[in-house]
């Protein structure tokens, strides 16, 4: 026991190091756009800016970061002032006359690109639900359940996304489903409405109905409209990282249920899938993509280690091991956790790689990318410090 305990005690602490001095700091002197308001996430390996075209994600992304370590982590005001920036920006230049957010825009916000996807929108909410808590300032609650009101009113409404396929593939994709669990839960810290909770349920039904196939032991990126098994490439692809980011959002919400057991086993299978169709057993790692039949997947990098798999991978093992106590999954943490820190951080310059071959060794060093920036590795960071202590203050 007394080992546990110094475990988790000095990954507690190496979390919250590695947050406060290491990466915050990062994107505080080489992403923060000090002019214009929001963040850059195009940076080579040592901080220089590559090209100046904002994601729009990525100023949620960030803003949601900066206020949560201002919540939970440290009260450091130059963090609540990041995260007002990235959330002003995106109120500013980031939003259409529908309400509907842009993708890519230049530094200055003048729109680049519009997605058929709602996920700029998710996280501006979390963005503002969680500088809501941060500055007490209730408007951005209010604002955020606004436009979670439109997600839910595009998601909804047939017709008013583009489809993703012409009429001949009818289906439906795990991503929005699982991401608007989260979303509601953030922005439910933040304000009382009973349509979170709502959509809650309602993705956590999609989940166990349509997505959830015990025939092969996974949950799937794509299916039916009933849930139907596409037996196509695209229907056979399992995304491991994704699928535990997803088991540990309801171990979050079967937490704040008073460990509803129902949602815990759920979570539960599904990361021990998961661990089993991602965890690399020759080199380490969590890998990319897997078909559901063991044919060969076709995405270009399906042998590849990204580093967000990972870090939900550490989230998630914490998560089970806080709801059971089986030591299983802190050997699995440690398995994981271990891989990860040898492998992505630059001990150099700073900050993680992104993107690294089946082995391990660096496919390309630059920091960030339209879609690698300051959220997945901080949010590792903040939400394991905090398991962490759970654990340590349960025993």
């Amino acid at each position: 026991m007394e080992q546990k305990q110094q475990y988790l005690k000095a990954w507690a602490e190496r979390y919250r190091r590695d947050l406060t001095e290491n990466i915050m700091p990062f994107w505080l002197k080489y992403g923060l756009d000090r002019k214009h308001g929001g963040v850059y996430t195009c940076l080579n390996r040592d901080g220089s800016l590559m090209d100046t075209t904002k994601s729009v994600w990525f100023q949620g992304r960030f803003g949601f970061i900066a206020a949560s370590a201002y919540n939970n982590i440290e009260r450091n005001e130059e963090w609540l002032a990041a995260s007002k920036s990235c959330i002003d920006f995106i109120l500013n230049h980031c939003t259409d006359e529908n309400g509907r957010m842009y993708f890519e825009v230049k530094e200055d916000g003048t729109p680049l690109r519009m997605r058929r996807y709602l996920f700029s929108e998710c996280f501006a909410i979390i963005a503002m639900a969680e500088y809501s808590i941060a500055s007490g300032d209730q408007s951005y609650a209010q604002k955020a359940l606004e436009i979670f009101r439109l997600v839910q009113h595009y998601a909804d409404t047939p017709g008013l996304l583009a489809p993703k396929y012409l009429p001949a593939l009818e289906c439906q994709g795990h991503s929005l489903t699982m991401i608007l669990i989260n979303t509601a839960s953030r922005l439910r810290a933040a304000i009382e409405d009973p349509c979170l909770t709502d959509q809650i349920d309602k993705s956590l039904h999609a989940l166990r109905t349509y997505f959830v196939h015990p025939e092969f032991k996974a949950v799937l990126e794509t299916v039916g409209p009933k849930g139907e098994f596409i037996d196509s490439i695209m229907g056979r692809t399992i995304n491991p990282g994704h699928c535990i980011e997803t088991a540990w959002f309801i171990m979050e919400e079967a937490r704040h249920r008073g460990w509803d057991e129902d949602l815990k086993q759920l979570a539960l299978q599904i990361l021990d899938w998961s661990w089993d169709w991602g965890w690399d057993e020759e080199y380490g790692g969590i890998i990319n993509f897997r078909d559901c039949k063991g044919l060969p997947a076709q995405d270009y990098s399906q042998d590849m280690k990204f580093w967000w798999p990972q870090t939900e991978t550490i989230i998630a093992m914490l998560y089970a091991y806080l709801a059971t106590g089986d030591d299983k999954y802190l050997e699995r943490h440690q398995l994981i956790s271990d891989w990860t820190y040898k492998h992505f951080p630059d001990a150099e310059h700073g900050e993680w790689y992104g993107y690294l071959h089946r082995d391990g060794t660096v496919a390309q060093p630059a920091k960030g990318n339209i879609f690698k920036g300051p959220f997945h590795i901080p949010r590792m960071m903040i939400n394991s410090y905090l398991l962490c202590q759970a654990i340590l203050e349960k025993k």
